[in-house]
Parts: structure tokens; sequence; C-alpha cells
């Protein structure tokens, strides 16, 4: 019996993404509400890697800040960049409700909490701006790097003499480790840093029969889009020197 409960949740997925198709990006309270209930039984990495999914062919955010800080909103499912849709996904997996989801931004997206006026956030100053500090705060799942592979040692910054990460070469011995939810942060070269920054680029891990990688996909010059791609493809193509990872259980 367990078994074909589990069958027939999981069947749910296509079905679900099949309705999505009919609408725009941005989906109406009504319209997420309605798949928050869908989902409901399903593990909190398959809920996280369909929301991601969701956004796939939405426009990147141009807005160097990114424009849902600029407007001081929680929501802008209109245009999002790597962090925002990393952000959508996880509160949205999490919650039951669209409204619940914007009280799990304000535990989320802060170092302390975010606070709403007049439905305006009024200290995004507290908001994480660097990937590095998402995995260091806990919030946004427990870090796995070391679980995934051989992990080295490379520099630092703003204050860490060094980071532990998974060299890209050895993630792809073994990308059957990965699972839907996980989340990536790429890593940038010590040298290739600005602002220093150690992270450079977020995505979301949906595992299918093949691996594939749900991220934006752009920069804040050129524009793009959000993409689903197979991650070995993403890899062999990339010049970050690897990755951080964060899983939710």
């Amino acid at each position: 019996m367990k078994t074909r409960t589990f069958l027939g949740q999981i069947s749910l997925i296509p079905f679900i993404i099949l309705l999505f198709s009919q609408f725009c990006f941005a989906l109406t309270n009504e319209e997420i509400q309605k798949f928050q209930s869908l989902l409901k039984a399903q593990p909190v990495g398959e809920r996280i890697a369909f929301w991601a999914e969701r956004f796939v062919g939405t426009p990147y955010d141009p807005d160097p800040m990114g424009e849902y800080v600029t407007k001081a909103v929680i929501v802008g499912d209109e245009r999002v960049d790597c962090m925002y849709l990393t952000f959508r996904a996880v509160e949205l997996a999490f919650s039951r409700t669209p409204e619940e989801a914007v009280q799990i931004a304000l535990e989320k997206r802060f170092r302390s909490k975010g606070i709403l006026k007049d439905g305006k956030v009024v200290n995004y100053g507290d908001r994480f701006e660097y990937g590095e500090d998402m995995i260091f705060s806990g919030k946004w799942g427990e870090e796995i790097t070391s679980q995934m592979g051989k992990t080295k040692r490379i520099k630092g910054s703003r204050g860490r003499d060094f980071v532990e990460i998974l060299p890209s070469e050895h993630l792809l011995k073994d990308l059957r480790k990965l699972r839907s939810g996980d989340i990536l942060f790429f890593i940038k070269k010590p040298e290739a840093r600005r602002l220093e920054e150690i992270i450079g680029h977020i995505g979301v891990i949906k595992g299918e029969r093949e691996v594939y990688l749900i991220h934006a996909s752009g920069t804040k010059e050129k524009g793009g889009e959000v993409k689903k791609v197979l991650l070995k493809d993403y890899l062999s193509k990339i010049n970050f020197v690897g990755v951080k990872i964060t899983r939710f259980e």
C-alpha cells in the first residue's frame, strides 16, 4: 500500500508540470496555492526542484542589486537572478501557502530576520549578498560537500583563510550522489574574484535519469533566462574551479 501511494504521488509531477505550461511565468497566489497543495506529500528535495523548474524560461534580472531588492519586495517572479531563483524555490517548497512563503523568506534571506512595513522590506541591508554566507549560515541546508567526493582547500576571502571545495572533476566522477533539490554553489578561481566573493553562481539540482542543473543563466549586462541543462555539460563549459553543496533533508 505504501509503495502504491508513493508511486501515485510521484506520478503527479509530470501532470503538474503540464498544468504549469498553461500559465505565464509569474503565477497568482491562487495558482501557487493550488500547486503547493498538490505537492505537499512530496519529499522536500523534489519540491525544491519542482519550483526551480517552474521558472525555466523566466527572463534574467538585469538589476545589479536584484530587482526585488531595489523595489524592497519579497516576491518578484517576473525576472530572476541565480540567488533569487534559489531563494524562491526553497521558500515555496517549505511553505503551505503563498503567505507562509513570505514569512519563510523573512527568516531565510537575512542574516538576522527581514522586516516588512506596509508591504516593503525595510532592512534589505541585512540580506545575504554573498553565496558563501548563505552556506555558512546553515539556513540554506546542511553542507554536504565533503560527502560527495575528495575535497581540496583553496584561498578564502572576507575573513576566511581558506574554503573546502569539491573540484568539478571529482563531482563528475559520481553525479548519482546528487539528489533533486540539492543546491550547488559554484566557486570562482581566487584570481578571478571581484569584490572578494567566493561564490560566482548558484543552481538547483533536478535528478531524473540524468542529473540536471536548473539555474538563472545570464549576466547583469546582457540578460538571459532560467535554463535546465545537463550538469555534466555545464561543468564541461564553465570556468569555476569547483562547488560547494547543501541539502535539505
